[in-house]
């Protein structure tokens, strides 16, 4: 434990490994959004004996939906169907049509039938002020972190580590959505954003606690330099942090397992998003202050500004 700030480039490599394919799979495939995003229809429905959901897609493509997906959900026992599809207005001729059509499959349960629809406007409204909603969240943090570290020698410099570390959380898990948007069809709706708020919260939350620590030590001046201040101080608190998440981790486990579907995707952003954010506290935001105090970042930043500007890297000689 002593060592942990020495072995912060390890940290920072095995937060790499997570970012790089977090960031390709974003930027090559992007989120699959849902129907709150987009706008659309969510429609399900529900069987008294099983049905194919091929079968399914394959009568609504013959009636003029072929870009409707099917998806069983609930227990297999209950035959509830979950069909999203474009706009389909709730009493139309279509959708009467298209429960004909479905009844040919199976006997229909009319008590178990819903239809949920958003316009695209207001989907894109909601999208835009998700966007917001966290850009406000980052803000707003930033601010109260500078004011409650005011009387640290950088308040701001403690602010922007926060950010950097929820960054860093939210990211893998975007890119976790990513992934399984293009490989498994996984939507990401209005809960996703819910859960992705509170990852941001949990890990900023996590990221005070050491913060804290770090400002009592400082005024002790019998413990060293900042470094070991620092490895002072997530000693002090790694036991808590670990405790609380493995805490969360099983509670969101047990969900993850024994839950319903609607509520799975919501509960595995919860998940990966705890136990990146407990990653970032400990061995993320803290190495972050270490490397400024010790000019590792501003080293980094000037040698990237001289190849930028086509300046060739000094060389030593030996004579």
């Amino acid at each position: 434990m002593e060592h942990l700030a020495g072995k912060r480039n390890v940290w920072y490599a095995v937060s790499a490994a997570m970012l790089v394919p977090s960031v390709f799979a974003l930027v090559f495939w992007g989120l699959q959004f849902g129907i709150d995003f987009t706008g659309g229809s969510a429609w399900e429905i529900q069987y008294t004996s099983d049905v194919n959901t091929e079968e399914i897609t394959r009568v609504l493509a013959e009636n003029g939906r072929p870009e409707a997906t099917v998806q069983q959900v609930g227990d297999s026992d209950e035959r509830r169907y979950l069909i999203r599809l474009k706009e389909l207005p709730e009493g139309s001729e279509e959708k009467s049509s298209l429960t004909a059509a479905l009844g040919s499959l199976g006997v229909l349960v009319p008590e178990g039938e819903s239809l949920e629809t958003v316009g695209a406007s207001v989907g894109t409204s909601i999208r835009n002020r998700s966007v917001l909603a966290v850009a406000a969240a980052a803000v707003g943090i930033l601010i109260y972190i500078a004011w409650a570290f005011r009387n640290t020698q950088n308040p701001i410099l403690y602010g922007i580590c926060a950010i950097v570390a929820m960054l860093h959380d939210a990211l893998i898990v975007l890119g976790l959505f990513a992934v399984l948007g293009h490989f498994a069809d996984v939507e990401v709706d209005a809960l996703f954003i819910t859960a992705l708020l509170t990852v941001i919260g949990f890990s900023v939350h996590d990221t005070i606690v050491v913060f804290d620590r770090i400002r009592e030590n400082l005024r002790n001046q019998n413990i060293g330099d900042f470094e070991e201040v620092v490895n002072y101080s997530i000693a002090q608190t790694i036991v808590r942090s670990l405790n609380t998440s493995v805490t969360v981790t099983l509670t969101l486990l047990a969900l993850l397992l024994f839950g319903g579907s609607t509520t799975r995707e919501f509960v595995l952003a919860l998940l990966v998003g705890v136990v990146a954010g407990t990653y970032s506290s400990i061995f993320n935001a803290s190495q972050l202050l270490v490397s400024w105090e010790k000019g590792e970042i501003q080293g980094l930043f000037h040698r990237i500004t001289r190849t930028g500007r086509g300046v060739a890297p000094e060389v030593s000689s030996q004579a």
